[in-house]
């Protein structure tokens, strides 16, 4: 998950003026700030699926990914480099620099993800995202509304995810389908889990840079998390349910 850090040391967080009820300013720029998380996210995410499409019926992905070569390994790790630069460097770049690297990354996971569409029917794909999408609709308006901390949860979640990486890289020597199948399962509640926890988290974080020159980048770096959240669960329940290519 991608981390938002105040790059201003001592920074106070900002707060509403009125104790026990928040302005009407206050909730319009909360909500301005959560629309404008949600349209980064959904744009990014129908960017990649527009880029993974075109790439795949061009035949250039069946090109790339079949026949090897360093081409493939760096479309498959550069999504990796993106999401590494954008959280360690989200301090000293710009905003605009830092949306720009963000439609980057969008680009290149769609080339990543391009494969999908060489192993799953289009009927499978569509099944999982729209079955993503409803799913992620909910668990985010519940992280949105809910009055529950997630914060301890979250935590027990990203534990989780790096479970979940270790039992994944181990199935990729052993080639176990009955572990597989189960970590699809549990790969599903996990990123069901984290959407609401980003979501809640997403916007606490407007609490601490409201009035300050630091929303843009949060925009970006929130709507990355819940993009990473949407682009996992997706591919766990295609994993899952999806029928292959006849």
């Amino acid at each position: 998950m991608a981390n938002w850090s105040d790059p201003r040391p001592g920074a106070a967080s900002f707060r509403p003026a009125a104790t026990g009820a928040r302005t009407d300013a206050y909730d319009a720029g909360l909500r301005s700030y959560m629309l404008s998380v949600y349209n980064y996210m959904a744009s990014g995410v129908l960017l990649t699926g527009a880029v993974a499409l075109a790439f795949a019926l061009s035949g250039a992905a069946a090109s790339v990914f079949t026949q090897g070569g360093p081409l493939k390994w760096v479309i498959m790790l550069a999504p990796l480099g993106f999401v590494f630069g954008m959280s360690y460097g989200q301090a000293r770049m710009k905003t605009a620099t830092l949306q720009a690297m963000f439609w980057g990354f969008a680009v290149v996971m769609g080339l990543s993800l391009s494969t999908i569409f060489l192993v799953y029917s289009p009927l499978a794909i569509a099944q999982a995202f729209f079955a993503t999408a409803a799913g992620f609709a909910a668990l985010s308006l519940y992280g949105y509304t809910t009055k529950r901390d997630l914060s301890a949860f979250g935590t027990f979640l990203i534990i989780g995810v790096v479970g979940l990486l270790v039992a994944s890289i181990v199935n990729m020597f052993v080639q176990s389908g009955p572990l597989g199948m189960v970590i699809s399962a549990v790969g599903v509640l996990l990123f069901a889990g984290l959407t609401a926890y980003d979501t809640q988290r997403s916007k606490a974080l407007y609490a601490q840079v409201a009035g300050t020159d630091f929303v843009g980048k949060a925009v970006v770096m929130s709507a990355l998390s819940l993009y990473l959240d949407f682009i996992n669960m997706f591919l766990f329940i295609l994993r899952l349910f999806g029928s292959g290519r006849n």
